[in-house]
């Protein structure tokens, strides 16, 4: 019998994860941190992220692996299969798995999986409580559907790169794959939505969910700047729109970000730096006004800033309550105690490298902890285990 404090929270749901990059893979993996079992097809050489490198895991002698920092980033806690779509034999297996999953999760170019009988009108006329999710690039209708589309190409039509970088340098590409990523999770949603709506309706439902789509959303209020202002936005470097004082400054040694634009945050800021007369000054006594003056204000924070190293102006503003954080390097980020105690980093055994690392998830349930990660399994690794619950030792993967 499952205990409770070992029963996750979608245990019982099975999902079929067609994924390949990035975005519905890390949809899949979040739906099999919270529990749900996850069965991923590939090809024989494997998922084309397995392929992005380098660097790639090395197995317990140091050989490199097909497995790529991309690759085990959103693989976790599934099992693999693999099938050839285009071999009667790699079908089989699929629409074996389709018709037993309650979530099928895939992101072929619109309309591929219709020509093997694998979309969602097909599937649903045997299997009609299946939540069917396909990620595509632009979605499955529209003048841009039948192209394909990669997490930079949406940072530059959304305007979100347009926005990234210094006022007076070249737009940039934010440093992580944030479309891909945001994606994942609005598809990791929309499945937990539908699936809870099954319960009262005993349908499924097909969820058309497209990275040109999430890259608007997650724009936000700097689209809002333009929607509801009509106003162009434009690159602020580090510094946020009316949010003044907030940026990163430059400090004697190092650097350190703060935001302060608050009324109360101000005050405490200019307190803590020796001049809290600057509050009482016509120019900077509120938001409307320090942002109408920003350069004059930013020109004496700039000065003051030099004054002292980045870690003395770190502990002078957190003791007075100010919103402020050094800039730390991803190897700096990892060993800082909270990181450790928040149990960031968690312990996984691969079946070739023995235990590596990886990111915990931060979701934190009282009653039902996600915990006990498997690793992001090696090419077909589970593929004849599989083949047995379906029946199917004598099938080819093809």
């Amino acid at each position: 019998m499952t205990s409770e404090k070992s029963r996750k929270p979608l245990e019982g749901i099975r999902v079929l994860d067609l994924g390949r990059m990035f975005a519905a893979p890390w949809a899949g993996q979040t739906l099999g941190d919270l529990g749900a079992e996850v069965i991923k097809v590939e090809l024989g050489r494997g998922d084309e992220m397995r392929h992005y490198g380098p660097p790639f895991l090395k197995d317990e002698e140091g050989a490199e692996l097909l497995e790529s920092t991309y690759s085990i980033s959103c693989n976790r806690n599934k099992r693999s299969v693999v099938a050839d779509l285009k071999t009667p034999e790699g079908r089989r297996i699929v629409e074996e798995l389709a018709l037993r999953a309650d979530v099928v999760i895939e992101n072929f170019k619109a309309g591929t999986l219709a020509r093997y009988g694998l979309d969602y009108a097909s599937l649903r006329q045997r299997n009609p409580g299946v939540i069917y999710c396909s990620v595509t690039g632009f979605g499955q209708e529209g003048p841009y559907a039948d192209r394909p589309g990669v997490d930079t190409m949406f940072q530059a039509l959304s305007g979100m790169m347009m926005l990234t970088g210094e006022p007076d340098g070249a737009p940039q590409r934010i440093g992580m794959i944030v479309v891909d990523l945001v994606t994942g999770l609005y598809a990791s949603i929309a499945v937990l939505a539908a699936l809870h709506e099954r319960a009262a309706s005993g349908e499924g439902q097909h969820i058309d969910l497209a990275l040109f789509d999430c890259a608007f959303a997650i724009m936000s209020h700097r689209a809002m700047e333009y929607l509801m202002a009509g106003v162009e936005p434009m690159r602020r470097g580090s510094s946020s729109s009316g949010n003044v004082p907030g940026k990163n400054f430059r400090c004697r040694e190092g650097v350190i970000t703060i935001q302060a634009g608050a009324e109360d945050q101000f005050r405490k800021l200019c307190t803590a730096m020796g001049r809290p007369d600057l509050p009482e000054l016509p120019r900077f006594t509120d938001r409307r006004a320090r942002a109408a003056n920003e350069a004059e204000l930013m020109a004496i924070l700039d000065e003051l800033f030099l004054e002292r190293t980045a870690q003395e102006w770190f502990k002078i503003l957190l003791d007075a309550g100010v919103y402020c954080a050094p800039l730390n390097k991803v190897s700096e980020a990892f060993a800082d105690p909270h990181a450790t105690q928040r149990g960031v980093v968690e312990m996984m055994a691969h079946a070739s490298a023995g235990s590596i690392r990886t990111i915990a998830n931060p979701i934190r349930f009282s009653r039902t902890p996600i915990q006990g990660h498997k690793a992001p399994p090696l090419v077909g690794e589970h593929t004849a285990e599989v083949l047995r619950e379906l029946g199917l030792e004598t099938a080819a993967a093809g």
